[in-house]
């Protein structure tokens, strides 16, 4: 899998070198804001990980803005795929961006399965053929449109290697969570060996 480090973009690319986050969250609120997700945040910023989450938001600013931006200045993704996260028009939003910064600013990405299957998400089957009929109730789009790019994105995604929870200590969420915060770690201090200054609770 590529490095975090940045690849310089040409004199017209709009696009930051500035690195403010270690990591940025993609998470299903109604899945797993409560439950999953609030320990993986818990874990990480115990071990130092500055991490973008969608509380981060500064209110009255535009949610359009501020999360690409904050996707662009972050090294690495976790996206948590649960049931009704492609029902989300901003998850998948989100993760058309996060595809966008693998390619191109070498944005490390990593899919966390939650309650869904790889084999599902990279098919768009099950849930996620509900989720996406309606999409395209709505959108009434044809080839190229954003539903597209939302499908295209998720199978990218579903191909990458990452966890899938059931497979992982017989679906043991804090051992996952574990495996998780050591394999940020070792990305980050491969790439960055700076970032272990600032992280507290390692021995």
């Amino acid at each position: 899998m590529a490095s975090a480090g940045e690849k310089k973009p040409s004199s017209s690319s709009p696009i930051p070198l500035q690195r403010n986050y270690d990591v940025f969250l993609s998470f299903s609120g109604v899945d797993t804001r409560t439950n999953f997700t609030s320990h993986l945040l818990a874990a990480l910023e115990q071990h130092g990980f500055h991490t973008f989450h969608d509380t981060k938001l500064n209110r009255g600013e535009g949610i359009g803005y501020e999360l690409p931006k904050a996707i662009e200045e972050s090294r690495i993704s976790l996206v948590v795929l649960s049931k009704n996260y492609a029902t989300s028009g901003w998850c998948l939003d989100e993760l058309v961006k996060i595809m966008e910064c693998k390619k191109t600013l070498q944005h490390i990405v990593f899919p966390i399965f939650h309650g869904v299957e790889p084999s599902d998400v990279r098919a768009q089957k099950g849930s996620l053929a509900e989720a996406f009929a309606k999409h395209g109730e709505r959108f009434k789009e044809g080839p190229g449109g954003k539903v597209e790019k939302w499908k295209g994105a998720l199978t990218q995604l579903a191909n990458l290697s990452g966890w899938d929870l059931p497979k992982v200590d017989n679906g043991d969420e804090a051992k996952l969570i574990q495996k998780i915060v050591e394999e940020v770690r070792n990305k980050l201090d491969v790439a960055h060996p700076d970032v272990v200054n600032h992280q507290v609770g390692l021995e």
